[in-house]
């Protein structure tokens, strides 16, 4: 720390500011740093949302995602994982893409995965964004979420007034529709909270009639051991495909986006200003013939720096296979 952010962080100690004021400074450097949208709710146990998730865990409908079952108490009340966690700040950044030119015979990626690894790309803008919050504001404890903990990412945005929880399971925000990704910053901070706001799906069921392989089971419940996101990313490579998902992916070979796709809400999506979450000129350029005969060495080339890689090359070659007519 240098000698101007002491003495800012001393004169924070000695005259503490307003939660409201602390609130001012969080949202405007979410702003700056090209975060979309910043919300923040009360830490606390989230109490609609335990039985929901142990409902889920119950019926089974994580599959092989093992890791669901960890950590339970930790997922439903961040003060578990922050000691002396008093705000939840959950913040979205737009993934929809600019126009791109994927080859559209090709097997289809998820849009989210057209870029740089989100985790990277996001966990920087939250490193740069608590660094700014402890040079303004003064020593405030808190750790970044990308993705990559027990934290019930959606419950949090909604909780904070970013939108809503969709039938599809998909956090939807009125003004801009659901391809974000969701991030969180738990701090040691009260600050001012904003107000969830209501649920705007209505009667609409176009995710569900959609859905290729019947995924969403009910509005709101999505059996994820169904999904072709599940088959294609979470599902190890030594695990085969189900026969009975046969002819029901579409084509889809890394992740599915129907349910996002047929939702009306994303006629408001409008295309990202990140220069990192554009395709790599590789993918841009790969047809369908490469992707079938994809070898190792070119999907580390072609895929490393992209979320792709968690599939792993066996598990991606997997699910080209399967699709291959």
């Amino acid at each position: 720390m240098n000698k101007q952010n002491r003495y800012v962080a001393w004169a924070a100690y000695l005259y503490p500011m307003s939660p409201s004021a602390n609130t001012r400074i969080i949202k405007s450097a979410a702003q700056r740093l090209g975060f979309d949208y910043c919300g923040i709710a009360r830490a606390g146990f989230l109490e609609q949302e335990a039985p929901r998730l142990e409902q889920w865990l119950t019926g089974n409908m994580h599959g092989q995602m093992h890791y669901m079952e960890k950590w339970f108490d930790l997922r439903l009340d961040p003060r578990k994982l922050v000691p002396g966690a008093r705000s939840v700040v959950s913040l979205l950044v737009n993934y929809y893409p600019r126009q791109s030119t994927l080859s559209q015979v090709a097997p289809k990626i998820s849009r989210y995965a057209y870029g740089k690894d989100y985790h990277t790309v996001i966990k920087d803008k939250l490193k740069l964004l608590l660094q700014e919050i402890e040079e303004k504001i003064g020593e405030v404890h808190g750790r970044c979420f990308v993705d990559s903990a027990p934290v019930l990412e959606k419950a949090w945005a909604a909780k904070s007034g970013l939108g809503w929880v969709g039938k599809n399971s998909n956090l939807i925000n009125k003004q801009s529709g659901s391809y974000f990704f969701i991030a969180e910053l738990i701090l040691d901070l009260e600050l001012e909270y904003d107000l969830p706001i209501g649920d705007y799906c209505g009667t609409c069921t176009r995710c569900i009639d959609a859905c290729p392989t019947g995924a969403i089971i009910k509005p709101n419940v999505v059996d994820g051991s169904r999904c072709i996101s599940y088959f294609t990313i979470e599902l190890k490579e030594n695990f085969p495909i189900p026969p009975s998902m046969k002819d029901k992916f579409d084509g889809w070979a890394f992740g599915c986006d129907v349910c996002q796709e047929v939702c009306p809400w994303n006629r408001f999506s409008k295309p990202h200003t990140e220069n990192n979450f554009d395709p790599s000129p590789e993918m841009e350029q790969f047809k369908k013939s490469e992707w079938q005969e994809i070898t190792e060495e070119v999907f580390k080339k072609v895929f490393g720096k992209s979320a792709v890689k968690r599939a792993g090359y066996r598990g991606l070659k997997r699910n080209i296979d399967f699709i291959k007519n």
